[in-house]
């Protein structure tokens, strides 16, 4: 099976500050995955060691089964959305069209002129009078219409009013129905992630907790509610992730292999920002008592 992403012992330091630890990750091709975690966990680093915008200091990455930047094929291969959705200032929309057929060999000229009319860009207004929304959406566009394999977004929609992140989802999904695009995508937005991603990675301090197809994720994950002190004897085949109590309760978050029958436990499903917020708590904590301390993206 090909890899939309594969990492393997990758770490990147800059000077003596680490942004990316042991990072073990793979992504398969066919997915829409969202990259989460807090400010400063490293998604950033990765994404710019993706598209070879940085370089490893050890470990190995490959995407779409080469290294990154390998040359004009592989990197005809990438569509790329920074988080500052980077345009040329006083070059107009249409300015903008014309230099990406100029620089893409596989460049679909009506894809992209499609989609702006959809969007409902002036074709003659420059790029530095458009809205956040308007921006992202012509950067999405000049991305897609490169016809890329593989779409990576870095925070896309951060700066984006609910409405404008709503229409560029929407016209990302439509894109990947529309290309059968693998999407990379790094948001701390979880309530937008959920509506169009099925994989997840979570990344904290540096390093990867969690990754998966999200049903099968959340399927290996449910909440138990017991009275306290609890019946701790689990069965065997599960990892408690967390452990909240007050004097009469106690509600645990555990990974498990099998379903639950102690009749001590309630038992239910949990949500995905539940799952996302659970692991980053657990990630933290060991951080907080870790000799050797993370330090965030540059």
């Amino acid at each position: 099976m090909r890899c939309a992403l594969e990492t393997q012992g990758l770490a990147k330091l800059y000077g003596h500050r680490l942004a990316l630890a042991d990072c073990t990750l793979t992504i398969p091709t066919g997915h829409v995955a969202a990259l989460v975690g807090p400010n400063g966990a490293g998604k950033t680093t990765l994404l710019h060691l993706a598209v070879g915008l940085l370089a490893p200091t050890r470990g190995a990455i490959r995407v779409l089964g080469e290294s990154p930047a390998r040359g004009a094929r592989q990197l005809a291969q990438l569509g790329f959305v920074a988080q500052e959705t980077p345009l040329y200032e006083d070059m107009s929309v249409a300015d903008h069209l014309r230099f990406g057929g100029s620089l893409n060999p596989s460049w679909d000229r009506e894809l992209a002129e499609r989609r702006v009319d959809q969007i409902g860009l002036d074709r003659a207004q420059r790029a530095g009078a458009l809205s956040g929304g308007q921006r992202a959406q012509l950067a999405l566009t000049l991305a897609i219409a490169k016809r890329p394999q593989l779409l990576i977004l870095d925070e896309p929609v951060a700066r984006l009013d609910p409405l404008a992140r709503r229409e560029f989802l929407q016209q990302l999904m439509e894109a990947v129905a529309e290309q059968g695009l693998s999407v990379i995508l790094s948001s701390h937005l979880v309530s937008d992630l959920e509506r169009v991603c099925d994989y997840l990675v979570i990344l904290v301090s540096s390093r990867v907790q969690l990754a998966g197809e999200i049903d099968s994720l959340l399927d290996s994950h449910r909440q138990l509610t017991g009275p306290r002190p609890g019946p701790w004897g689990l069965p065997e085949g599960q990892e408690v992730i967390e452990a909240t109590h007050t004097d009469r309760q106690s509600t645990l978050l555990v990974r498990t292999d099998g379903p639950i029958l102690d009749p001590n436990w309630g038992v239910d499903r949990i949500g995905l920002e539940d799952l996302v917020l659970a692991y980053m708590r657990r990630a933290g904590r060991s951080a907080a008592h870790s000799p050797m301390a993370s330090t965030v993206d540059p």
